[in-house]
């Protein structure tokens, strides 16, 4: 019982560091990157599709991004669909090929970055803490109808504790690498 409480908590942990990197992720930095685009929508058809599943975007150079749509009649929608994404992007349009190009960050853009990581870091720690307390009360649960002992409580309380402090760690350390990453010029 107390493997699976462990495991389960562990499981959701990971799943909270990974979700932190892919805000991180999104997170512009003063160079070319493809996954900036992952949350831009594009009318497909009346539909709203990823950009990244109707067009290939490649790094051209260190601070331009390039867009071949699949479809060539799709440019004015995805140039649109970029302009309105609030990412502070202008694309240009070259025959088939769309060019994005990363505009050097201020160093007050780089600041609010920094504080918005910041903030995402400390949601991704909330996470991890609920996730220690719903393990915490499945253990004490099991302790009240007395299917473990109470030094068994103890150890397991412990053990989750300790994955707890690893994971916020980990967040820590991610926080800081996307922290170095912003304010390198």
């Amino acid at each position: 019982m107390i493997k699976e409480i462990k495991s389960q908590a562990e499981t959701k942990m990971k799943k909270s560091i990974e979700s932190l990197e892919h805000v991180f992720a999104r997170l512009r930095t003063g160079r070319a990157n493809p996954s900036i685009l992952e949350g831009v929508m594009v009318s497909y058809y009346g539909t709203d599709t990823p950009l990244t599943q109707i067009a290939s975007i490649v790094v051209e150079d260190a601070r331009t991004l390039s867009i071949s749509p699949w479809e060539k009649n799709l440019i004015p929608q995805i140039e649109k669909a970029i302009l309105k994404s609030d990412l502070g992007l202008n694309p240009t349009t070259s025959g088939t090929v769309i060019r994005l190009p990363m505009p050097p960050l201020t160093e007050e853009t780089r600041r609010n970055l920094v504080k918005t990581a910041k903030g995402e870091a400390e949601n991704a720690r909330v996470a991890v803490r609920n996730l220690r307390r719903d393990a915490n009360a499945e253990v004490k649960a099991l302790l009240k109808d007395k299917q473990i002992s109470e030094d068994e409580e103890k150890k397991a309380l412990d053990e989750i504790q300790k994955l707890t402090d690893k994971y916020v760690a980990e967040v820590d350390k991610t926080l800081a690498g996307k922290e170095k990453d912003l304010m390198s010029v």
